[in-house]
């Protein structure tokens, strides 16, 4: 049964990748998105990775892949034009992709697994937690402090990002909130007794 799953979430895992390339309407290519990354959570259930499986789905489906599928229904682009000028460009992917996909069979060819690398993996999670737990223990313990200052460059990183992109333009008019609260309302309207038959 492990491996008929195994071999299904591996066939949906490729066949919605494929399509992801090949499908004309882009809203497809995204769905096609979606099943490729639930399969791939699927496959690291079967390899006993659970939390990196819900990881998956809740980052990559539930936010990224949404937020694709957002844009790409909400943007007015027009497809057909862009796929045009990618016509141009096939020769040179497929060539990219050749040399990728040689690379992998030199890669595969050559492998050969590692006894003391089991044996570490052995050693470091110990038969009696679950992964995740496993995984909670190393990140906040052994290298509780590398995580910390991981967080801290992303941190860095995005203010940065703020502070080159933020631009000031005078010529917008923005919400003064203090002029509002102290406004006066004497001051602020005026009544006008308009005649019957007079404008004002």
């Amino acid at each position: 049964m492990s491996a008929f799953a195994f071999y299904l979430f591996a066939i949906s895992t490729l066949a919605g990748g494929l399509f992801t390339v090949i499908s004309r309407n882009p809203v497809h290519s995204v769905l096609w998105l979606i099943l490729a990354f639930l399969s791939s959570a699927g496959l690291f259930v079967l390899m006993g990775a659970e939390f990196v499986a819900m990881l998956l789905i809740i980052v990559y489906v539930g936010a990224v892949a949404v937020l694709f599928l957002f844009v790409v229904m909400m943007l007015d682009i027009d497809f057909a034009a862009l796929k045009a000028e990618m016509a141009r460009y096939v020769p040179v992917a497929l060539l990219i992709g050749i040399v990728i996909l040689m690379q992998f069979a030199i890669v595969f060819g050559a492998w050969e697994s590692s006894e003391v690398a089991a044996s570490n993996v052995a050693q470091a999670i110990p038969v009696d937690r679950h992964n995740t737990e496993a995984l909670g223990l190393i990140l906040y313990d052994q290298y509780f402090l590398l995580f910390q200052l991981a967080g801290l460059i992303l941190l860095v990183a995005m203010i940065g990002a703020i502070v080159l992109t933020l631009r000031h333009r005078s010529d917008v008019k923005r919400q003064d909130i203090l002029a509002q609260i102290y406004r006066d309302p004497k001051t602020s309207m005026e009544l006008k007794d308009v005649k019957p038959g007079q404008g004002l």
